[in-house]
């Protein structure tokens, strides 16, 4: 081959390379960009599509779904309202102290969420034991202790079971039922709902346009997917209170 084609070759190897390493640092630019944003999510390799983000009302009989008025004692003995989380964006769970099966994680997750918020005091955790006979004030303060619970707008509730439970099954739709073949003696459901600062219940939709109404409180971030093939949704929790704090 002539002199003067192995110099054309040559010189076009190294513009190839030139421009693949230009798009390579513009790549790896963007990735940090991203990182140091908080872009960088989850639902980049999730499921969950990106284009249902929007924070909607849950609606019931065309009328938007509020929290019912509740007044519960907290781990500290304090009388606890629905109207002193006016103001503030907050999860809610029914839980149990001595549950074994999804409570620890459901726990774990909210822990996860009070880091990730942690001193805004526009954010709260809201829940309701459905076992008050056992967990009294000072068994939930020791449960708090255990899990490092320490954000002062995470109320521990406790008080009339009767009541407890309406709360959950026509308050929040959530199931909560005692019962004695189930594990620890109570069967629950393990969804988180949203509420937002004037007291709605909140939801994005998922990718066919139905609200999703509540949060899977018991797959981690870092499972990821549980034996069922279902997706955490922590992560799109945290974009969601992250959206309605901003309100």
């Amino acid at each position: 081959m002539p002199t003067g084609a192995n110099n054309k070759k040559k010189y076009t190897y190294i513009w190839v390379s030139a421009i693949i390493l230009i798009f390579g640092i513009f790549a790896v630019y963007e990735i940090t960009k991203r990182v140091k944003g908080g872009t960088v999510v989850e639902n980049d390799r999730m499921s969950v599509p990106l284009k249902n983000t929007k924070v909607g009302f849950v609606v019931n009989q065309g009328e938007k779904r509020r929290v019912p008025d509740f007044s519960f004692y907290n781990q500290d003995s304090v009388l606890i309202t629905n109207e002193d989380y006016l103001g503030k964006v907050y999860v809610v769970e029914f839980f149990f102290t001595t549950c074994p099966t999804i409570c620890p994680v459901m726990t774990k997750n909210l822990v996860e969420l009070q880091e990730t918020f942690k001193g805004d005091e526009d954010f709260g955790v809201a829940s309701f034991t459905i076992n008050p006979r056992y967990d009294t004030p000072s068994v939930l303060t020791k449960y708090a202790k255990k899990y490092g619970i320490t954000d002062e707008d995470w109320h521990l509730m406790t008080g009339n079971q009767d009541k407890i439970y309406q709360l959950a099954q026509e308050g929040f739709y959530i199931f909560a039922n005692e019962d004695q073949d189930a594990p620890g003696g109570f069967e629950h459901s393990g969804m988180f709902a949203l509420v937002d600062k004037k007291g709605y219940i909140r939801s994005r939709k998922d990718e066919f346009g139905n609200p999703l109404i509540y949060y899977r409180g018991t797959i981690t971030e870092e499972q990821g997917v549980n034996s069922d093939g279902e997706t955490q949704q922590i992560t799109i929790l945290k974009e969601d209170i992250k959206k309605l704090l901003a309100e």
